[in-house]
This record gives structure tokens, sequence and C-alpha cells, in this order.
């Protein structure tokens, strides 16, 4: 497999910047951005298919529906929690100005400890 792929977004080719221009004379042309795969800070990542966010985001908006029907989501996903409330009096701190607050930690019961 090569350590090399192009940018996926179809219009890659017509974003004008400097590093996309190629040619000499009068046969210059835009080409589309050539992406090293599997850097060492993003392996595995989103990035060894698009150049940088506005081509992702292009993509996604020009393909959206077909992204979207990759996986279907009928109805909502859910997760089991337990919340801690904690209520304090903070009778010396500036923001609260004397008022009560709280503070709540939600933990999820899916992820096991160890």
């Amino acid at each position: 497999m090569s350590n090399y792929s192009w940018c996926h977004n179809p219009n890659c080719h017509k974003i004008e910047t400097h590093s996309r221009v190629r040619g000499s004379g009068n046969n210059k042309v835009l080409r589309t951005v050539k992406i090293r795969c599997g850097s060492h800070w993003r392996q595995n990542s989103i990035f060894d298919f698009f150049c940088n966010n506005s081509c992702l985001f292009q993509f996604l908006d020009k393909f959206r529906q077909e992204v979207a029907n990759i996986r279907p989501v009928n109805k909502p996903s859910e997760t089991p929690i337990e919340v801690e409330v904690k209520t304090y009096d903070a009778p010396d701190h500036p923001y609260y100005n004397g008022k009560r607050y709280k503070t709540i930690k939600i933990k999820d019961l899916t992820m096991t400890e160890g």
C-alpha cells in the first residue's frame, strides 16, 4: 500500500492556494493535495483522506445524505448513568455572592473499573 493518497474532496483542486499550483509557464494547473498517510500524530485518522478541515467539511456537506445512509440511526442511543449532586455554601466566594451552588458528577455505569 502506498504511503500517500489524494484528498477526497472533489473540489480540492479548485481551491486557490499556492500549494496547489503545479506546472510551468502557461501550463499551470491547480492540483488536488497529496496526503502522507499514517503520519505519527494522526495515524488511522480521517486526515489520511482529507488535506484539512475545510476539505473534510466541504465533502461532508456535499455527500451528507450518502454518509448518513451508510449507518442510519432510527432510534436514540442511551447509556445508563449514576448522577451525584453535591450542594455547597459559598459565603466568601465572590462569584457566587454568598449563595449556594451545586456540582453534578455523572458516572457511566457501562464503564468497568480496573
